[in-house]
């Protein structure tokens, strides 16, 4: 006797749910088909049930699975979203290998499209996934597979604490009495990340020069020539403004300069070793 499949938990958000009824309601559509393959790839069909078929009621919709996409499918979520670039549905399956869980924002938030650089307002209740979260700020994938950086003063947004306005990083040893010590910069500046690598700018290479000169009210003012991974990476601004306001944080520092430069141009040879080894560049 063949074993009897469980019934998969499918949710519909609104969005979907609307779609998929007023298609119903043409009257042509005879059944909705989910199926899901092996790479986890999702699509709906409208034809009837086949034999050995599955049905899941979805928040009051009736789905048509097949044995293998019902046993791919419990705990999936169907949303459909409209952006700038079309609309579809959208699935987020918590059985796709390397699936990392979606993350509802308690408020509106502001957030920066990588790589171009390009504002974004995110709204309440959109999910996102964070990939990556490393010097405060967090790298998050959006709809349709974007990813966007949100600050670290946005954080609430994720439901994480926020550090306070200009607080150092508790990897930065505070300073010491006597002279300055340019190591604090460079430690300070290994708080900034790049957005898409899990390296900070430093043992990026990023970072071609760093230079203090001291005023003559006795502060010191800390001149930096940066530059990115690629020719006109629309996150220069973002990451430039990051490391002047971390480095304007440290005491006895009146005034920070922060430049792009492009030449020469980065490439892997400026990495670190310890850079290179995290990354598998060796």
């Amino acid at each position: 006797m063949a074993a009897t499949l469980p019934i998969p938990r499918i949710h519909l958000r609104e969005p979907a749910r609307k779609v998929l009824l007023d298609a119903l309601a043409d009257g042509h559509v005879r059944g909705v088909r989910l199926r899901i393959d092996e790479h986890f790839a999702h699509e709906f069909f409208f034809e009837r049930a086949a034999e050995g078929d599955l049905t899941v009621e979805a928040d009051g919709i009736k789905l048509l699975l097949d044995p293998a996409s019902a046993e791919r499918a419990d705990g999936l979520s169907i949303d459909f979203e409209y952006d700038l670039h079309g609309a579809g549905f959208h699935f987020d399956n918590p059985n796709k290998p390397g699936y990392l869980q979606p993350i509802e924002l308690t408020r509106d938030c502001a957030v920066t499209l990588i790589p171009g650089g390009e504002r974004l307002q995110l709204g309440r209740g959109e999910r996102v996934v964070v990939t990556q979260a490393l010097g405060g700020s967090f790298t998050v994938q959006i709809s349709r597979g974007r990813l966007a950086r949100i600050a670290a003063a946005d954080a609430d947004a994720l439901g994480q604490d926020a550090l306070p306005q200009g607080q150092p990083q508790a990897s930065v040893q505070p300073a010491v009495s006597g002279a300055f010590d340019i190591q604090q910069v460079l430690d300070m500046l290994r708080t900034v990340y790049d957005p898409e690598i899990p390296v900070n700018v430093v043992d990026l290479g990023l970072i071609y020069q760093c230079e203090t000169r001291l005023l003559a009210d006795g502060g010191q003012r800390v001149e930096i020539k940066m530059s990115m991974t690629a020719p006109g990476c629309g996150m220069g601004d973002v990451l430039k403004e990051e490391a002047r306001t971390k480095v304007q944080t440290l005491p006895g520092v009146s005034e920070v300069e922060v430049e792009i430069v492009w030449d020469p141009p980065w490439d892997q040879s400026r990495m670190s070793e310890a850079a290179r080894l995290q990354l598998g560049l060796f």
